[in-house]
C-alpha cells in the first residue's frame, strides 16, 4: 500500500491567517489553526484622518505562520493516527491582493526595521487601501493614450487597489520610504520567498497571478510596463522597474523549497516544495473545483468572482473587470477575475457600526429579514460603501439607500443591502456573458455562503442560477494545498496537474439554493431600478435615471409585494 501524503495550505485573509493540513488522497482537512492579526483594528492599520488608508504589519504574517502551522500539525496528528509530519510533501499559500510590501536589499520588509516601524507607508499596503485613487486615474488616462493594450486585459480601467497605484502613491506621499525600498513584493510572493529562505528580491520567483492581474505584466509586451511608459508616470518608477522582475510563473511551478529555519520552526522536512503563491480568490476557485462554465464566488468581507477560459483561443476581453491572465488560476486557462469591494463588510457596517450589534444581531436580523417578501421593504440600495470594483471600477463611488420612511426597520435595510450586493453580482454576470465568458453554474464559498441561507436564497432569486456550495469550508486554503500537491508531483505522492488533483481533492456540498420564479419576477423589476441608479450615479455614458418617478415605482413594487404576501 502506498504511503499517505499530506500538504499544508496557508490562507492569509484580511484579519487572520489560517493553516490547514490536508490529505492528498481526498482533500479532507485533518488539522486547522487560525491566528488573528494583532496589529490595528481587526488586523488592519487604519487612519482616523484618511478612511481610504488600510495597511498591515508584516510582523503579523511571520508570527501567524509560526503560531498556526505547528498547531495545525498537532491537530492532524491528534485526529488521524496515520498522520506523520514527515509525510507532508509541500506547502501552498494564498493571500489577499494586491497587497504590496516595500522590502530592503536583504528581502526584509521595511516595517520590520525599527527605523520604519512607525511609518505607515513602510507597512504592507492592504488590498482595500484606496489612497491611490488619483494615481489609478492617471495611470488609466496615460495608458489609454500611450499603451491601451495594457488596459485591455485589465478591464479597461486601472484600480486604486492595484500594485502601481499604491507604489506611485508611496512615492508621492512618503518619498523617504520609496527611496529606502530596494524592491516591492506582493504578499502572495513574499510568503513563499520567506519560507524558501530567499535572501534578495532579485531571487524571488513571482507568480503570474499577482503580476498579471495587478502589475500590468504580460509576456506579450515583454513583462512589466515599459520604462518609457513608467517614465511618463514618474522617472523613479521607471528606475524601480529594473529592481522588480521580468518573468512571472504559473501556479504549477514551485516558488522554492522549505528552508532549514522554517523547517525547524514547523517540525517539517527541509527541502519540500513551496508552491507558487496566488491570491485567495484564485486558489479559492481551485479549491471549489472550478471548471470552464463555472463562476466561483468567494464571499467574504468583499467578493471575488473567478472564471476560467481555455488558453487555446484568444484571451476574452471584458471591460470593467479585474483582468484576464493566462495561467493565473490554473495552467492552460485564462483566469478571469471580477468582484465587489464590500459584501460582508457592508453587512458588518450596518449591524456593528450603525446598529451597535454583534454576531447575535446578524442572526436576528437575518431571521427577521427572511420573513419579508421580495420588494416588501420598499427599498433599493447601491452597494458602494467601499467603492465599486466591478464593473464601474471607481473607488470614489459611495453607498445609497432609497425608499426609507418613518416605518423602515433595521431588518428591512439589512435585506436591502443583501439585495444590493446580489444586484451588483448580477451586473457582473451579465457583463461576462455578453463578452464570451459564459456562466453556466455558480459555486459559492466563504463564511457567508455557509452560514446565511437568506443571503444565498436572495442570490439564487436575483441571479436566476442555482447557488451551489463548495464542499470545503476553507476553499482558499484547500486550493493552496492542491497547488502544493501539484508542486510536489505524483512521484512524491501528489499530482502532476491541477485537474487530476481537483478530481480527487474537491467536491460540492449537498446544500443548494434554487431560484424561486415568483421572487425572480419581483427582483427583475427591482434590478431595473438598481441599474438606473447604478448607471446614472456610476457615470455610464448616456444613462440618466427617471428620478421623478423612481421612488413612486418603488412604492408600487412594495404595495404589490405586501398585497401578495398577506393574501
Amino acid at each position: 500500500m502506498a504511503a499517505r501524503s499530506f500538504t499544508i495550505g496557508l490562507d492569509f485573509g484580511t484579519g487572520s491567517v489560517r493553516a490547514v493540513v490536508v490529505d492528498c488522497a481526498n482533500g479532507h482537512v485533518l488539522g486547522t489553526s487560525v491566528f488573528d492579526f494583532p496589529t490595528g483594528v481587526g488586523g488592519v492599520i487604519v487612519d482616523a484622518h484618511d478612511p481610504h488608508l488600510a495597511r498591515q504589519n508584516p510582523a503579523d504574517y511571520l508570527a501567524g505562520m509560526r503560531a498556526t502551522v505547528p498547531k495545525a500539525l498537532a491537530a492532524a496528528a491528534a485526529l488521524d493516527p496515520g498522520f506523520m509530519n514527515n509525510r507532508v510533501i509541500g506547502i501552498g499559500t494564498d493571500t489577499t491582493g494586491s497587497t504590496p510590501i516595500p522590502v530592503d536589499a536583504r528581502m526584509q520588509a521595511l516595517a520590520l526595521d525599527p527605523k520604519w516601524t512607525q511609518n505607515l507607508a513602510a507597512h504592507a499596503w492592504l488590498w482595500k487601501d484606496h489612497t491611490g485613487a488619483d494615481e489609478a486615474a492617471a495611470i488609466t488616462a496615460i495608458a489609454g493614450e500611450f499603451a491601451p493594450e495594457y488596459l485591455a486585459v485589465l478591464g479597461g480601467t486601472y484600480s486604486s487597489e492595484w500594485f502601481w497605484s499604491k507604489i506611485w502613491r508611496c512615492l508621492k506621499v512618503a518619498p523617504d520610504v520609496f527611496d529606502a525600498a530596494d524592491s516591492w513584493v506582493e504578499l502572495a510572493d513574499y510568503i513563499p520567498a520567506v519560507l524558501a529562505g530567499v535572501r534578495t528580491p532579485a531571487d524571488i520567483r513571482r507568480g503570474v497571478c499577482a503580476a498579471g492581474h495587478k502589475a500590468m505584466y504580460s509576456p506579450d509586451w515583454g513583462g512589466l510596463p515599459s520604462e518609457a511608459f513608467l517614465t511618463r508616470l514618474d522617472p523613479k518608477l521607471a528606475a524601480l522597474r529594473g529592481r522588480l522582475f521580468d518573468k512571472a510563473w504559473s501556479s504549477d511551478r514551485p516558488a522554492g523549497t522549505l528552508s532549514p529555519e522554517w523547517a525547524a520552526a514547523f517540525g517539517l522536512l527541509e527541502g519540500i516544495p513551496i508552491a507558487m503563491g496566488a491570491f485567495d480568490a484564485h486558489y479559492g476557485a481551485v479549491g471549489a473545483g472550478i471548471t470552464t462554465g463555472t463562476l466561483v464566488k468567494i464571499i467574504g468581507t468583499s467578493t471575488c468572482d473567478i472564471a476560467i477560459a481555455p488558453a487555446t483561443a484568444a484571451a476574452p476581453i471584458v471591460s470593467g473587470i479585474c483582468g484576464t491572465v493566462n495561467g493565473s488560476v490554473m495552467p492552460g486557462y485564462y483566469g478571469v477575475e471580477a468582484g465587489q469591494s464590500a459584501v460582508g463588510d457592508l453587512l458588518r457596517w450596518w449591524v456593528e457600526v450603525v446598529c451597535g450589534g454583534d454576531e447575535a444581531m446578524h442572526a436576528a436580523l437575518s431571521t427577521e429579514a427572511a420573513r419579508l417578501a421580495p420588494g416588501q421593504s420598499g427599498l433599493v440600495a447601491l452597494d458602494w460603501n467601499n467603492g465599486n470594483r466591478t464593473i464601474l471600477v471607481d473607488p470614489r463611488l459611495t453607498g445609497l439607500i432609497i425608499g426609507q420612511t418613518l416605518h423602515t426597520t433595521r431588518a428591512e435595510i439589512y435585506r436591502a443591502l443583501i439585495e444590493a450586493t446580489a444586484f451588483g453580482a448580477r451586473a457582473i454576470i451579465e457583463r461576462l456573458n455578453a463578452n464570451g465568458v459564459t456562466v453556466e453554474r455558480v459555486v459559492s464559498c466563504g463564511g457567508i455562503a455557509e452560514k446565511n441561507p437568506l443571503f444565498m436564497q436572495i442570490y439564487a432569486d436575483v441571479l436566476g442560477y442555482p447557488m451551489l456550495l463548495a464542499g470545503s469550508p476553507q476553499t482558499p486554503a484547500l486550493g493552496a494545498s492542491i497547488a502544493a500537491a501539484v508542486a510536489a508531483g505524483a512521484k512524491a505522492g501528489g499530482y502532476d496537474d491541477f485537474e487530476s488533483a481537483q478530481q480527487q481533492m474537491t467536491q460540492l456540498a449537498d446544500t443548494r439554493y434554487l431560484p424561486n420564479a415568483d421572487a425572480r419576477r419581483v427582483y427583475d423589476d427591482l434590478y431595473g431600478l438598481y441599474r438606473e441608479l447604478h448607471d446614472t450615479f456610476g457615470g455610464v455614458d448616456g444613462a440618466r435615471a427617471d428620478f421623478p418617478t423612481l421612488m413612486k415605482r418603488l412604492l408600487v413594487i412594495r404595495e404589490h409585494a405586501i398585497g401578495d404576501h398577506t393574501s
